[in-house]
């Protein structure tokens, strides 16, 4: 076992920070150590935000993005497209795709994917609440924006099958070579879903 090397308050906030996504012990470290350095500057600032966060975020009941209010901002934002649905697993990627300016719609979070494996079924995500929304009327189009996973692709399967009665146009974002992409770069994967996706010029 390898002896500390801090006091147990300075290996607490390692241990959290090393729990972070893309943050391994290493990098937990560097982060605590710089943190420690600039206390008044970085660290007392951010004790308040995150107090601050846990006292106020909330999941939006509308669409499941996380905010500070409920509904969130986006919901309450009446220049938004209301009759276009964006469904999204995550609200990492409602963010991604409001930081690209994609689209001025409205968003639904599942909160994750159909995955058997893993026990994660239709009960566990939003899918119901989903339904509801386009039900309510006023809906038409719901765009299904999941990764091309295989979960991802079973999701968009059982979402178009429980939408199927709902007079509602249905859209999936189109899978391909990215802008920018060589081919020569891409998995066969990629490759097939863009020569599947292609488009007339």
């Amino acid at each position: 076992m390898s002896k500390s090397i801090a006091g147990p308050e300075i290996e607490r906030l390692i241990q959290l920070l090393a729990k972070l996504p893309g943050l391994g012990p290493r990098s937990a470290r560097r982060a605590t150590l710089h943190l420690v350095k600039r206390k008044e500057q970085l660290l007392a600032p951010l004790a308040a935000a995150m107090a601050t966060a846990l006292d106020e975020v909330k999941v939006c009941s509308t669409c499941g993005n996380i905010d500070t209010r409920d509904p969130c901002t986006i919901c309450c934002d009446h220049s938004r497209d209301a009759s276009v649905i964006v469904v999204v697993e995550d609200v990492a990627d409602l963010w991604a795709l409001e930081r690209a300016k994609a689209l001025n719609a409205a968003y639904h979070v599942l909160g994750g994917v159909l995955s058997p494996l893993e026990g994660i079924g239709p009960d566990d995500l939003t899918i119901r609440q989903l339904v509801a929304r386009v039900a309510e009327g006023g809906v038409v189009e719901v765009i299904v924006a999941v990764n091309a996973t295989v979960e991802g692709q079973t999701t968009a399967h059982y979402l178009i099958d429980q939408l199927a009665g709902f007079d509602v146009k249905i859209t999936r974002l189109a899978h391909g070579v990215p802008v920018g992409g060589e081919l020569d770069y891409l998995d066969e994967g990629t490759l097939s879903a863009a020569m599947r996706s292609r488009t007339a010029l």
